[in-house]
């Protein structure tokens, strides 16, 4: 008989809430849950792909072990201690940083890998950890760290209460928001519009978010920091500073202006390609809404500037009294409170070995990793433990970590999938998956656009045999204790974690595990509220606006400045995504591949024709590392002298097994990407804006 869940989705940050009727183990339909209180019944097409994922024939399911160039399965116990003694062995000859980890994005949308995985890669005590935060919001982090005391203390836009939203370098419409947790986007933007209040998109794209704006600015890729420091000049020269609790809360306000006076709206005007007067009038609008908000995200992170670009956003919404207001920036009080639990983070306590750049918060940057492993000396990686990540289609210069990956004397990946990463590894361990465990979102809550909460309960029972990610890491753990000595540390299972800082958050009166679990579709605790104040952790309890290290970067701003606008001819490109795609791990299904195919180059027919290309034909694109041959489409959404090009795709490396991803390959942008072009302040690969040639095929 016909049975129904209730369970949000985790392909996503939206964390949408769904209805999934089952009948034993056969899912018979996913539809959005209208109960939700936080996702109103939306449901995009990637959550409808939940039981592909389930059923996909090519997921792995039981370890697997390299013989040659075949694959065997094995148990979990005999590949538990093959992977310890193999990395013991190579930790004894060769020192601890000879282990490197990569842990990729959908760690962070699975909460037994959060809780537990460092129960296991703790023990390796290696400075060579990476993750995907490096080639993403690794300036969001810094900023908070720096200007409230907290890495995870990230101000989230008001949208259902703001009167004025000025978005930079996002598309919540494909990617349903980022760095802010936001379902039904759509109806939201509609709502904020009939309401009388104003949607403007900064984009070197007409996006799909542009397109339901009120107003879209085209932007040369990289110069956003432009574009932010001409509107704060203009918000200290017209005198449109607003006070507020927050302003009044600050120490170094006198610093930043002094520091951005030689940024007038007029000078900044000829590099970011938006006349001065735009420029001017956008900050008196902003200034003068009941409230406001500024929001930036891929697009301004991923870039040369982008920690410099999060620094200025902060300070303009606190400028205009936006900050820790209603209808402007706001940090939510989850349930399950980590900022309130835990330290804030750290930043440059140590180096990479090759090129030099900060950790933070104990991760070197990713653009370092190949490097790394291709360097030799003291200290040089020999090892690697990859977590739900594919580097090799997700990080800068791909083509050439694919061949340091050649050259590992070890690799272990836990993962579902053997791809374009996982090809290299000795061993994979698969966990279960998505609708067969338990889930809580302890990132993404958050992040949300109001405060919520809720469990996920599995909707099919866990197989036989199988293992979750916690006890995989667990397992993992226990291992490398009995091969190096070390005695096995306690642990919980991670809903029990979750149940005491339950008991422990702001909700603690009114919440546990048990009060959850009656909720199947989820809490609604209201929406966001001032609360940056009493939750600064600085050292000086106060919003610190002016860390040095943004002012020297100020400096290099200055110095740079001439070289951020492309010359006569130049193209600089970009990424994109599509509402069907999230990274590089989900084409292997049908229904998301199906249709009108998304991977092309989208150009400006200017720059097609200046080029004497013709819409449709296969061109080949070249960068300093490396060129991919793709068909490119004549786009009036596109800036001239801009090209975009999708991420995540590139599936046709030998040795992959997912047949539907390799059906629909396409070429990977970050074969195209530069481990070189990064953000100097903090390692953060520029994904946006590296200069490329496009010529016929």
């Amino acid at each position: 008989m016909p049975v129904t869940h209730y369970r949000a989705c985790h392909l996503c940050e939206a964390i949408c809430g769904l209805a999934i009727e089952t009948e034993g183990e056969q899912i018979l339909s996913i539809k959005g849950d209208h109960e939700d209180p936080f996702s109103r019944g939306h449901i995009c097409p990637k959550a409808i792909a939940l039981q592909d994922i389930q059923n996909d024939p090519q997921r792995l399911r039981m370890p697997v072990k390299r013989v040659g160039e075949q694959w065997q399965q094995i148990g979990w116990e005999e590949a538990f201690e093959l992977v310890a003694s193999r990395l013991a062995a190579i930790q004894q000859e060769h020192g601890q940083n000879a282990v490197a980890v990569y842990m990729g994005n959908p760690n962070v949308h699975n909460y037994g890998s959060m809780t537990h995985s460092n129960y296991f890669l703790g023990q390796l005590h290696t400075k060579q950890r990476y993750s995907a935060t490096s080639v993403d919001q690794l300036p969001h982090h810094l900023v908070s760290l720096w200007m409230y005391g907290h890495m995870l203390a990230i101000p989230i836009p008001d949208i259902d209460h703001t009167d004025f939203f000025l978005m930079l370098g996002a598309n919540p419409m494909a990617s349903n928001g980022s760095i802010m947790t936001v379902p039904d986007v759509g109806k939201r933007i509609k709502a904020l519009k009939a309401r009388g209040g104003k949607l403007v998109v900064v984009d070197p794209r007409r996006s799909e978010t542009a397109e339901q704006a009120t107003e879209h600015l085209f932007v040369q890729p990289g110069t956003d920091a432009s574009l932010l420091v001409g509107l704060l000049h203009t918000l200290f020269d017209e005198n449109l500073v607003k006070d507020s609790p927050a302003l009044q809360a600050t120490i170094g306000l006198d610093d930043v202006k002094a520091a951005i006076a030689p940024f007038s709206a007029e000078a900044m005007a000829e590099h970011c390609a938006i006349p001065a007067e735009k420029i001017r009038q956008l900050a008196r609008d902003f200034a003068a809404a009941d409230s406001a908000v500024c929001y930036g995200r891929m697009g301004v992170s991923v870039q040369r500037y982008g920690t410099l670009c999060q620094w200025l956003i902060q300070i303009i919404n606190l400028v205009t009294g936006n900050l820790d207001q209603p209808g402007g920036a706001l940090c939510t009080e989850p349930a399950f409170d980590v900022v309130g639990m835990g330290k804030g983070g750290h930043f440059d306590k140590w180096r990479s070995r090759v090129s030099n750049l900060p950790e933070f918060n104990g991760e070197l940057p990713v653009a370092a990793l190949a490097e790394e492993m291709l360097t030799p000396g003291e200290g040089q990686i020999r090892a690697l433990v990859t977590s739900a990540g594919n580097p090799v289609l997700s990080t800068p210069n791909g083509r050439q970590l694919d061949r340091a990956l050649e050259g590992l004397e070890f690799m272990v990946s836990v993962d579902l999938y053997i791809n374009e990463t996982t090809r290299h590894a000795d061993v994979i361990l698969p966990p279960t998956a998505a609708l067969e465990h338990d889930h809580y979102d302890i990132t993404f809550n958050n992040f949300a656009v109001r405060n919520v909460t809720r469990i996920n309960l599995p909707i099919l029972p866990k197989p036989e045999g199988s293992l979750h990610d916690w006890e995989i890491f667990v397992g993992l753990g226990q291992a490398f204790s009995r091969v190096t000595g070390q005695p096995p540390r306690q642990t919980m299972a991670p809903e029990m974690m979750v149940d005491a800082a339950l008991r422990s958050g702001p909700y603690k009166d009114r919440l546990s595990l048990a009060v959850l679990k009656e909720h199947p579709h989820g809490i609604d605790l209201g929406p966001l509220k001032p609360n940056l104040l009493r939750r600064l952790q600085t050292p000086s309890k106060q919003i610190e606006c002016a860390p040095q290290v943004i002012l020297d970067d100020l400096q290099r701003f200055a110095t740079d400045i001439q070289q951020m606008r492309p010359k006569q001819g130049e193209l600089r490109l970009i990424g994109r995504r599509h509402v069907r795609s999230n990274n590089s791990w989900m084409h292997n299904y049908q229904r998301l591949v199906k249709g009108k195919a998304r991977d092309q180059l989208l150009m400006h027919p200017d720059d097609l024709a200046s080029r004497g290309l013709s819409d449709g034909q296969q061109v080949v694109v070249r960068s300093r590392v490396g060129e991919v041959t793709v068909a490119v489409v004549a786009s009036d959404e596109m800036l001239a002298g801009v090209v975009s090009l999708p991420h995540g795709w590139g599936h046709n490396r030998k040795g992959i097994e997912q047949d539907v991803a390799a059906a629909h390959a396409g070429v990977s942008a970050n074969d195209l990407t530069d481990e070189r072009f990064l953000d100097p302040v903090t390692g953060n690969a520029a994904l946006n804006g590296v200069t490329v040639e496009v010529v016929a095929a």
